[in-house]
């Protein structure tokens, strides 16, 4: 429809005819130049009469209507519609730009993702092709690698296109990181902003971003005075694993407890980012301090930061840590407490508070002393009591004894004579018995 329309614009402006055959122009080859008057033979008539355009119509309204009204039937069925961006107001939320840009690129959006994975599997059967019949040796030294690998390499890896089929334009990814500057503002204490912000340069096409908005993948190892100049001019500072991490962060602590520096950036509008970024490179440093100190409890060397490991392994790599990190803690723990020791004795105040607390105890044991004396005096005394006591109960004992014996002696001697007493009136009476027996009268009593 659309060719129909401009076929009949072009044959409007640019009209053929019929002409007769005797009618005859000079130079009939040559265009008519504007101002410009041909020589014509007419055989008879006017030139009207010899020369006849053909009926071409214009471009008809009704198949241009009829054009409109499809397109806008597509673009509804396609969800697409039409927008102007700078009509937008400056203040509205970058979500809904977004989402009308994705909207409008739609359609553009599909086409980039079907070429991008068009170009995923055209890549797919080069890298297949360069594999199987690319020369197996370099026609020059690589950097890295032999040079007898080059359908080595090809084997052992995939080439695909980097291309985001997601971001079809520059405006949309340009609009994407707007939304993510406006997030970080919220939290930026989780965003790598001076990364967030180089890639924003990028994407705007900006050259030498790594200039503009340095970060730490670019610093170089450099010395510790370098390092707190770098501080003081506010760029990105990193720690690389083999320097002397002790060293380094003692001179960053004495750099930041110097008076005079600490003045200096007080004054600083920006002093609390100095700082901040001091003590996270203070922190990165201590971490590759621990790490030593973890290998040289193993005695040996760990793998290099954030590399990937087997599932076995990395179980048990865990453990041994675990225990070198035990054995580590408990050290530091006891070199904490001596130093603490150590300190507290240097203190005059804590070595007069040390002097009064030898004074108590000495009183204490002074008296605890005492008592015990007075405890033992004590013990004496009741021990000689007892004794006493013992020994008086003893004689009591034996006096009673004796007065027993006294008293059962006295006993016998009574029963004896109590006995004798009684055999004698018995003899007696067996006496007195006979001779009245031998009397035949009663005996007589003696007056």
């Amino acid at each position: 429809m659309i060719r129909q329309l401009v076929d009949a614009g072009t044959l409007s402006n640019l009209p053929g005819g019929l002409k007769s055959r005797g009618l005859r122009i000079k130079g009939d080859d040559t265009p008519i130049e504007p101002g410009e008057f041909k020589d014509v033979d007419v055989p008879s008539g006017s030139i009207r009469d010899n020369i006849m355009p053909l009926p071409y119509k214009e471009p008809s309204q009704t198949l241009l209507a009829l054009l409109n009204q499809i397109t806008t039937e597509g673009r509804r069925l396609g969800a697409i519609s039409d927008m102007n961006i700078s009509d937008m107001s400056a203040n509205a939320p970058v979500g809904t730009t977004l989402a009308l840009l994705e909207r409008t690129l739609k359609p553009m959006a599909a086409v980039q993702a079907r070429v991008h994975y068009a170009m995923k599997q055209e890549f797919k059967l080069l890298k297949a092709i360069m594999a199987e019949y690319a020369p197996s040796e370099y026609t020059y030294v690589p950097v890295r690698g032999e040079v007898s690998a080059k359908q080595a390499d090809y084997m052992m890896v995939d080439v695909i296109p980097v291309s985001d089929p997601n971001s079809s334009t520059m405006a949309q990814r340009v609009v994407q990181y707007q939304a993510v500057l406006q997030m970080s503002q919220q939290a930026p204490q989780i965003y790598n902003l001076p990364q967030l912000h180089r890639q924003m340069i990028e994407v705007l096409g900006v050259k030498n971003a790594d200039k503009l908005v340095p970060t730490k993948d670019d610093a170089k190892p450099t010395d510790p005075i370098s390092e707190n100049m770098d501080a003081l001019m506010g760029k990105p500072m990193k720690a690389f694993i083999y320097q002397d991490h002790d060293a380094h962060m003692t001179t960053h602590r004495s750099f930041m407890q110097d008076p005079m520096v600490a003045q200096m950036i007080g004054q600083n509008p920006q002093a609390k980012q100095i700082m901040a970024a001091m003590q996270a490179h203070i922190a990165e440093h201590l971490g590759f301090s621990y790490r030593k100190q973890i290998e040289e409890r193993l005695g040996t060397d760990l793998p290099p930061p954030n590399k990937e490991l087997p599932e076995d392994i990395e179980v048990e790599l865990s453990r041994l840590v675990a225990k070198a990190g035990t054995q580590l803690t408990q050290a530091h723990q006891k070199q904490v407490a001596q130093q603490q020791a150590q300190k507290q004795a240097q203190d005059p105040l804590m070595q007069l508070k040390q002097a009064e607390v030898q004074v108590k105890q000495a009183e204490v044991q002074r008296k605890a002393a005492k008592d015990q004396a007075e405890t033992q005096l004590r013990q004496a005394q009741l021990n000689l009591q007892r004794a006493k006591d013992t020994s008086a109960a003893m004689l009591d004992a034996e006096r009673v004894k004796i007065e027993q014996a006294e008293l059962s002696i006295e006993a016998e001697e009574k029963g004896v004579k109590l006995q004798q007493t009684g055999r004698a009136e018995r003899n007696k009476m067996t006496l007195e018995t006979a001779r009245m027996m031998k009397g035949g009268g009663a005996p007589k009593k003696e007056s």
